[in-house]
Parts: structure tokens; sequence; C-alpha cells
């Protein structure tokens, strides 16, 4: 509830001189018939007309205040929303390979990544996402979508071994620019995560960034593992022995890659700093939301009006009927 006139509504203060007036006229009142004792009527049973006759007044101040409430013009309020969204078309690039199973980050890189990327996922339900896997070849597992249900339950069924063992970096890249190179979105963006050195693959890493750039896209590449060594289940038998392996990353080139993209490089060597590096990324690529607000407003006075018209006629039919004085 709004009013269009609220300055009106500092009449309300001329009403406390009134009432002020009115109790001091009261005590002020003499009696039109007077007695010498009143003591015999102590004890008389009171008539309903006693209880009633300050009603007359009661029912003026509120006519007045509903008076007052009708010049200020109060009312209602339907605003609603139009939002103009434009989302940013992004590739999910992440490496499958072998390697991705050590257990540096919980419960392994790959399980880190996947749970990592869902809540990405869910951040940015605007936006169209889309997921390639690449280890010594690459394929797409999910298409540009905005469908993110189909999406999460894609990635969940990534594993291991769903193609050639390798790291193929420059194909991963390539696959993901196929997708993005034709979007009409402002912002397009892939995300790589790797593990590994570039040791596959009919492409390479910097030429794919070069196609990448020319298309506009950027590049955000992670590198994921410890710092030295990381511990690798081998299965023995019915068992798993854990063997440490050294981590091999190439940073430079994954540095470069995000450079001539204008991206940025990060590394992940735990979940919680995975965690983070998607959190930065977030932030950096925002979708833009364009809101116009509209408002439609309804008069509300009627209500008012009649509600006052009620007292003050409830007023008159009260001094004129039970309460009516006699001179």
């Amino acid at each position: 509830m709004v009013f269009a006139n609220i300055e009106y509504l500092f009449l309300l203060l001329l009403l406390i001189p009134y009432i002020i007036w009115y109790i001091l006229k009261r005590k002020n009142s003499e009696a039109t018939l007077q007695i010498s004792d009143a003591r015999v009527y102590a004890h008389a049973p009171k008539s309903y007309k006693n209880y009633l006759l300050h009603a007359p007044f009661i029912l003026r101040i509120i006519a007045l205040i509903l008076i007052i409430v009708v010049l200020a013009r109060p009312q209602s309020t339907d605003s609603w929303q139009n939002s103009e969204i434009e989302g940013i078309d992004i590739m999910l690039t992440l490496d499958v390979s072998t390697s991705m199973l050590a257990e540096d980050l919980k419960p392994n890189r790959l399980e880190a990544a996947k749970d990592v990327a869902a809540a990405f996922i869910n951040g940015r339900p605007n936006d169209n996402i889309g997921i390639t896997l690449f280890s010594g070849e690459s394929f797409t597992q999910c298409p540009l979508t905005v469908d993110h249900a189909v999406l999460l339950n894609l990635l969940k069924s990534v594993q291991c071994g769903m193609i050639q063992d390798g790291t193929a970096i420059g194909v991963g890249i390539a696959n993901a620019v196929a997708h993005l190179k034709d979007s009409k979105a402002k912002s397009k963006v892939v995300i790589l995560l790797t593990d590994g050195v570039n040791n596959q693959g009919d492409v390479s890493p910097m030429t794919a960034a070069e196609i990448a750039k020319q298309f506009g896209i950027r590049v955000y590449t992670i590198g994921v593992g410890a710092n030295g060594m990381a511990p690798y289940p081998y299965p023995v038998g019915n068992t798993v022995q854990y063997v440490n392996v050294p981590v091999e990353l190439d940073e430079k080139m994954l540095t470069d890659i995000a450079a001539t993209t204008d991206g940025h490089y990060y590394r992940a060597t735990s979940t919680s700093k995975l965690r983070e590096v998607y959190e930065q990324i977030d932030k950096l690529e925002k979708t833009k939301l364009n809101v116009k607000e509209f408002s439609k407003r309804e008069e509300e006075y009627r209500l008012y009006a009649l509600a006052a018209l009620l007292c003050l006629l409830l007023e008159v039919l009260l001094r004129n009927s039970i309460l009516k004085k006699i001179p």
C-alpha cells in the first residue's frame, strides 16, 4: 500500500488538539439537571446509554481519520519484472586418462573434478554448458545445453578408460572449440582440466589455442595434482596396492594456452584448491542480466470513503435517537 498524496497524512496531527478540547469540555461541563445530593443514585444500575456516551465522538474521530486517508489517495501496487538474460557458452574439457585415478585429491582426481564441476554447473542455471572428454583422443560427452539435469547425469557417468589412454590436450581443446565456434553468445569459454603432459594427438595444444583465439574463445586451464609424488592404485589380484608416482604436469604449456586466449592458468593441488579455482572462474565469467521493472497502481480510496460515510451516518443516528439530548 502506497499513498499518492502522502503529505495529507500530516492532517492527522490536527486531531490531537481536537481530542484534548473534547476531554476538557467534558470536565468543565455542567449538568442540565442539578440535585443537592447524588448519593442515592450511587448503587443504581447503569443504563447501556452510559457506555455509548462517547460513541458519537469516537465515530467522528474515526470518520475524520478515514477522510484524511482518502485525501492521501491510498493505492495498491502490482509490480513485476521483465528479465533479459544473456547466457555464456561454456565447454568443460576433462582429462579422463588413467592418471586421473591418482588419489592425491580425494577420492581421486577424476571424482574430485566431477564433484566440483557439478557444483559449478548448478551455480550457472542460465548458461549453455557442454562436456568434452579427452585422453589419447577426444569425444563429446554432452553438447552445449541448458538442460542441466541431463548434463549432470552424463557427467556422473564419466570414467577413466572410456577412450584410448594418453593425453591429447590439443585434440581436447580443438573438440571444444568446434562446439563453440558458431555460437552467437558474446562470451565463449573452455575450461580445460588435466593432470599430465601432451603426448598424443594430431593437433598441438598451442595450435588449438591459436584456433580458439581466432574465434574469440577464452581458455581457462587447470592443472591438478599434488606437488612431488601422488599415490596411485594398482590392482594386484583381488587387492589394490598403492604406489607413489611422480606428478608430471606441463605448467608452462598450460600457462601459454591460457595467455594466448586471454584466459588464466590455475593450479589445484587439493580438492579445496580445485573448488576455489572454479569459484574464481565463476566470478570472472558472470552472466549478464538486464531487469526491467514494471508497476501498476490501483486507487483504493473507495473502501475508506465508504467506511467514513458509515461512521458519520451512525454518529448522526445515535445523536438523534438513543443519545438525543433534551434541552
